[in-house]
């Protein structure tokens, strides 16, 4: 369970925020690291007022891919051009199988071609996929630059974009090559989402529910009365729901930054949905997808470790099927399952990592040597052949 009275308070809008439609800033403490996620609509074109100090001078790279580019870039370039030394643009090639260490070294490639110095700064503009490359060249280049994260997926506002992992894929397994690296400001611009399709939006979602069935009650409720104004992108109940996700990661990311707690319960629903993306090459899942279905396996479980209630696993999927979200594995051998959680990242000392529900609103840690039961999950949930 979050303890709410961590959770940094949304700060009020000054004026002059509102006027630049920013409705809610939420602060991630790290002391002398801290940074501010800032929430609202149509404020990409006030970037360079919004993050002030932060870009004033600097010489800029945005990263980003050439779709996102397309619908937002020039509206963010020509803002940061405004104060900044020299704004540059690069792109990747989208999609989960260009996140690696070769899409990475052609980052390098530009970074060393503009001239960026320890001083400049990494924009990343985009998904979770491009917050997590861009993230690792600034964690990396120079031995670290600062970097802003800018999302324009609900999957990477929700989620990805706050907190400071960034990674690559390895072959082997997913985002098995990375750092832990803040970033010095989040600016969520919920008109971003517009452009997307309603199948991204329900990735994003399945991020959503993880969030409140792991920390909040109060909001998985909230999602129970407001599915579908939120997958239909009402603006209220979008910038609500943005911001109690951000509120949660924030308290979790400020009180255990370095996953060694209390953050590894924000892997709710990700050793399951890891290994099912590892297992089809990330070709057939988008990342939030998977997770749904792992969702749906932690509550089960959970049902045969701890005897927790069917009805939150009930609950649970009717949120998912409001958004058209799957709920059943793919099939594969039992040796394949075994094989991609052995190659998990939070395995530890042989032991398989398992966050499963307590409650709606409050998650354990479970580690797991034997298999078992998990496999036997899988199983009970996989589409029949």
């Amino acid at each position: 369970m979050v303890d709410k009275e961590q959770i940094p308070a949304t700060k009020a809008a000054s004026p002059k925020e509102e006027q630049q439609s920013v409705t809610a800033e939420v602060q991630v403490q790290l002391g002398d690291r801290s940074y501010p996620i800032y929430i609202g609509h149509q404020i990409l074109s006030h970037a360079h007022e919004i993050l002030g100090p932060r870009i004033e001078g600097k010489r800029i790279l945005i990263v980003t891919n050439e779709q996102v580019y397309d619908l937002q870039g020039q509206k963010l370039q020509q803002s940061l051009e405004k104060v900044a030394a020299t704004v540059d643009v690069v792109t990747i090639p989208d999609g989960e199988e260009h996140k690696t260490i070769d899409t990475l070294s052609t980052l390098y490639d530009a970074a060393v071609e503009k001239n960026l110095e320890r001083s400049s700064l990494i924009v990343a503009l985009g998904g979770g996929i491009v917050g997590d490359i861009a993230g690792l060249l600034a964690a990396t280049y120079m031995r670290g630059i600062p970097f802003i994260q800018i999302p324009t997926t609900l999957l990477a506002q929700v989620d990805s974009s706050v907190g400071g992992k960034v990674a690559v894929n390895h072959r082997k397994g997913k985002n098995l090559i990375g750092a832990f690296y803040q970033p010095q400001a989040v600016l969520i611009d919920s008109e971003t989402l517009q452009t997307l399709p309603s199948r991204e939006i329900s990735a994003g979602y399945a991020e959503i529910i993880k969030t409140a069935l792991l920390g909040d009650s109060e909001l998985f409720g909230y999602l129970e009365k407001n599915s579908q104004a939120i997958l239909q992108l009402e603006p209220d109940a979008l910038r609500h729901t943005i911001a109690a996700c951000c509120r949660i990661k924030a308290a979790v990311v400020s009180a255990d930054e370095e996953e060694k707690g209390q953050r590894a319960l924000l892997n709710l629903g990700h050793t399951f949905g890891h290994a099912i993306e590892t297992l089809t090459h990330y070709q057939v899942y988008r990342h939030g997808e998977a997770v749904a279905i792992g969702l749906v396996a932690a509550c089960r479980l959970a049902e045969k470790k701890n005897n927790l209630s069917s009805q939150v696993r009930e609950r649970l999927i009717k949120l998912l099927y409001a958004a058209n979200l799957p709920t059943q594995f793919p099939n594969f051998s039992r040796e394949n399952w075994e094989k991609a959680f052995s190659l998990d990242k939070k395995v530890k000392s042989g032991k398989v990592i398992f966050i499963i529900p307590q409650s709606i609103g409050a998650c354990q840690i479970h580690k797991d040597r034997d298999l078992t039961i998990a496999l036997e999950v899988i199983e009970e949930l996989s589409v029949n052949p």
